[in-house]
């Protein structure tokens, strides 16, 4: 499972969902994190169709995104979401 944030250096609520994920990994020893800077790399954030940063991707194991939300979510709410990319 993989865990993208999408976020802007000049964004707040990117460093409170940056810690939200880092709390969230803890419950997933099998999750990994990536952060994509838009102003770094705005090519990325096009591909990936990013309207708003902080924005969070969850992926499943075969890369498939199984769940996409913009702006701060919870440590509940991420690993709620994370349960859509767990083996069946």
């Amino acid at each position: 499972m993989e865990l993208t944030l999408v976020s802007s250096s000049f964004c707040g609520a990117c460093a409170r969902t940056r810690a939200v994920l880092r709390d969230a990994t803890r419950y997933l020893p099998d999750a990994s994190l990536t952060e994509i800077d838009v102003a770094a790399d705005p090519e990325a954030a096009e591909a990936l169709d990013i309207r708003f940063t902080p924005t969070v991707i969850i992926r499943d194991g075969s890369g498939a995104e199984v769940f996409r939300a913009e702006g701060v979510p919870t440590v509940p709410q991420v690993l709620t979401a994370a349960v859509k990319a767990l083996p069946a």
